[in-house]
């Protein structure tokens, strides 16, 4: 199973937390707006989910798709 990525832009004030968390995933543009991987290699998967765990407003959400 692939792991899916949404993040709530709604929600998300920009901490940057994931962006410290899973470098690889989750990145500011040159805007600081959040740009990220909606399906990451699964080498990233504990990254993802620490990613979403110390983001502060909670606003990634985790899932999974079939491959």
């Amino acid at each position: 199973m692939t792991m899916q990525i949404d993040v709530d832009r709604t929600v998300c004030e920009i901490h940057a937390q994931c962006v410290f968390a899973a470098p690889e995933v989750f990145e500011l543009d040159d805007d600081d707006e959040l740009r990220y991987d909606p399906s990451p290699d699964a080498r990233h998967d504990d990254a993802v989910r620490r990613a979403a765990r110390v983001c502060p407003v909670q606003a990634i959400r985790l899932g999974t798709a079939a491959p």
